[in-house]
């Protein structure tokens, strides 16, 4: 098992849901932290809680649906001198629940598109080289597991695209010791998933951040976290390294 002690991990959407939980487990592990949320404002409480914890961390924002932004934040941090080693892409929208759904309008694709694919993929092709070059590197993409349901097209269709780019990118990172993976938390009750979700988002660990903990140079793997919930990390990282791989 991977110990990420003193490593840097990049997390989109830390300041709430899921990414509030990562940063949250990550810090346990002593994992420094690059918390992104759209305004430091938003990670102000966060940031506080992790450095109590005893690890490095700084905030960083970034609106995901002006890719300008995801350059110039991705420009920053680099400048900042510390490596992206672990990159959660966990930052989502789901822009609207559509009873008529043969009246979706055009904008519900063009704004999932853009912040649930465009800008994850953007921040994989930035950093993944780097992770590369040092010979380590781990990946995990929030995924969904939502299906048959056009009342939420924008959403899927984007998450699907997402699992889509990823299995592909996963077939030419197999093999070696940077890995990525995709992880569905499950319907939560977040933001995103609202109240009427069947799942406390606290369940979501550690199937959530299992993919930063493998250590068998696999990639392509789908990893529902909601069948990790109870399990210690070291019994998850044993469960997960056992998942097929989506490209073969």
């Amino acid at each position: 098992m991977t110990d990420v002690k003193g490593k840097w991990a990049l997390i989109t959407g830390a300041n709430r849901g899921i990414g509030y939980r990562i940063a949250k487990f990550m810090a346990e592990k002593g994992c420094n932290l690059i918390l992104h949320s759209r305004s430091l404002e938003h990670t102000k409480a966060v940031l506080e809680e992790v450095r109590s914890m005893g690890v490095e961390a700084y905030d960083i924002a970034a609106e995901l649906s002006d890719l300008s932004q995801v350059v110039a934040m991705m420009s920053e941090i680099e400048a900042r001198g510390k490596p992206v080693e672990i990159l959660f892409n966990d930052a989502a929208v789901q822009i609207a629940y559509r009873v008529d759904y043969y009246k979706t309008p055009v904008e519900d694709y063009e704004k999932s598109f853009v912040i649930n694919t465009i800008a994850p993929m953007m921040l994989c092709y930035r950093f993944i080289p780097k992770m590369i070059e040092r010979g380590w590197g781990r990946v995990i993409n929030t995924t969904s597991g939502i299906r048959n349901e056009p009342e939420q097209a924008g959403y899927s269709a984007s998450k699907a695209a997402l699992d889509k780019v990823t299995s592909d990118l996963a077939c030419k990172l197999d093999g070696t010791d940077v890995c990525i993976n995709l992880v569905d938390p499950g319907w939560c009750r977040t933001d995103l998933g609202g109240p009427k979700a069947p799942n406390d988002p606290d369940s979501v660990i550690p199937g959530i951040v299992v993919g930063a903990f493998v250590d068998d140079k696999k990639s392509g793997r789908w990893i529902s976290a909601q069948d990790f919930t109870g399990l210690s990390l070291e019994e998850a990282v044993k469960k997960a390294e056992k998942l097929p791989q989506l490209f073969r």
